[in-house]
Order: C-alpha cells, then structure tokens, then sequence
C-alpha cells in the first residue's frame, strides 16, 4: 500500500484508509488520489496559469472587435476591448447578473480587463501577491481565496449598484456598485488580505504592516480615479479575509479539504466559461 503522510497530524498512514488512525481525520489520501493530486498542484504554477488566462481572454477580446484598438477614449483605455467584446466574454456586475440572469459572470469577470494598462498592473500584483500567499496556504487555497474573493467582489459591487440605484429614486445619492464591472482586483485584494490575516495570526506586525500599506494604498487610488470598482475591491478584501480566517483555524496543511476546494473552484469556473460560451455563441449568431 503507498504511503503518505496525513495532511492533519504529520503521521505517516497508508493513503488509501477511510480515517486517520491517528487523528480521526476523514478520507486524508482522498481515496488514494493526494498525493498524485498534490504533486500536481506543486508542478502547476497557478500564479503563472492565472497570468496566462487573463492574457489569453484579453487577446482574444481584441481580437473579436478589432476597430476598438483604434478608437481610444484616454489613457486608462489604451488598446481597450470594446463593450461588445467584453459582454461577449462575461462581464459582469448588476445589469448582467440582477437583470440579465448571467450568475456565472461573477467568476468569469475575474480573467477579464477592460485595457492594457489594466492588465498590466493587475498582472504585476498578481506575479508579486500569488507565490506569497501561496507560500503561505498552498497552491490550492490560493486558488480558493484567488476565485472565491473575486466571487465576493463582484456580488457586492452589483448588489451596491442595485441598492444605489434604488436609493437614487427616493433623491438619495450613494457611492454605487457597478452596472458592468471586470478585472481581477477584487481577487487580488483578496490575496493581500489572506496575507494580512496570515500575519497577524503569525504575530509579525512589520510583515503585518507591509500588506497593510499596499492595501490602504490601493483602497486611496481607488478612490481618487475615477471608474474604478470600489466596492469589488472591499468584496474581495472581505471574501479574501474571511477564506484565510477559515484556512488558518484549521491549522494544518493542505489537506482534503483544501483539495475539494480548489476542485469545486476549478469546476465552478469551468462551468461558467462553459456557459457563457453557449451565450457566446448566441451573441454572435
């Protein structure tokens, strides 16, 4: 029998027993697949994977409206897919998800950006948080907390638009979510909040503060520019912090149950490609 070490005690077991003898933790060799599993999350780079597709969306968002290269409207939507393009591939927010139906565009939304220099920077905090975090967690809970605070970002943003726009028949006036919203910063700010949340359990104020700064930094530019989701940004943070609250209390390693999380996120996020191709393919046709 191949052996293993339990992810919740540490003690070598054989991967295929139904419980820890050790611990009582429930199916820790995933029926024989985790250490396979495992080694795959260790050779995939999913910082890397991450960069990869949201270059390969914003290509091909170009490249299905190619006149919006040429029509620039200022410097933040330099080389900007179009509004077609980018409905067309899933953005999301409270028109798509509240009024259209389109659920799945809040993860979709996550790989998307809405110009060049957009991606670029989100993609830099991306290279410069995700290896952190996922030196902290695992390559799994990175993806968990990379998925689930974006998921987070979005569903608050469209639901302050909502609430915004209600308001706004009775002569009141709010910092409103987003109509039509994309990008990975949501995720992003929930990347440096599992970090935050690492440090402070960690008890390490200077490492603490570091993230704390970045954060706050980025909350402020948020604020002065204008069309910027802000509420995305607070979702993500909140969804970011509160999946590292959750990882850090169980205090282990990975185990099962960072890999059936990172399972259901990667099915989560197929299926919502998958079903914004079909609507795809009836935008198109």
């Amino acid at each position: 029998m191949p052996a293993m070490l339990c992810p919740s005690c540490g003690k070598m077991i054989s991967s295929d027993v139904s419980e820890c003898p050790f611990c009582g933790q429930r199916r820790p060799g995933m029926f024989g697949f985790a250490n396979s599993l495992r080694k795959i999350g260790l050779q995939v780079e999913i910082p890397r994977l991450i960069v990869y597709l949201c270059g390969g969306l914003y290509i091909l968002a170009l490249a299905i409206d190619p006149q919006a290269i040429f029509q620039p409207r200022g410097m933040m939507s330099l080389l900007a897919p179009s509004s077609k393009a980018s409905i067309i591939f899933g953005m999301t927010g409270a028109i798509p998800v509240l009024v259209e139906g389109r659920w799945w565009t809040v993860i979709t939304a996550i790989y998307l950006h809405g110009g060049l220099l957009h991606i670029f920077f989100n993609m830099m905090w991306v290279r410069q948080l995700a290896p952190v975090v996922e030196d902290m967690f695992g390559p799994f809970r990175l993806f968990v907390i990379f998925t689930v605070a974006g998921i987070a970002g979005f569903v608050l943003s469209s639901l302050m638009a909502a609430f915004g726009m209600a308001l706004q028949l009775f002569g009141f006036t709010l910092l409103g979510g987003a109509g039509y919203t994309l990008g990975a910063s949501g995720s992003i700010f929930g990347l440096l909040a599992a970090a935050i949340a690492y440090g402070r359990r960690l008890g390490s104020p200077l490492f603490t503060r570091q993230f704390m700064q970045w954060a706050g930094f980025l909350f402020i530019f948020g604020l002065i520019f204008p069309g910027i989701d802000n509420w995305a940004h607070a979702g993500g943070f909140l969804g970011g912090y509160g999946m590292a609250l959750l990882f850090l209390r169980d205090g282990s390693g990975e185990g099962s149950g960072a890999l059936v999380g990172a399972a259901a996120c990667l099915l989560a996020t197929v299926v919502a490609f998958g079903l914004q191709l079909v609507t795809m393919i009836g935008l198109l046709f």
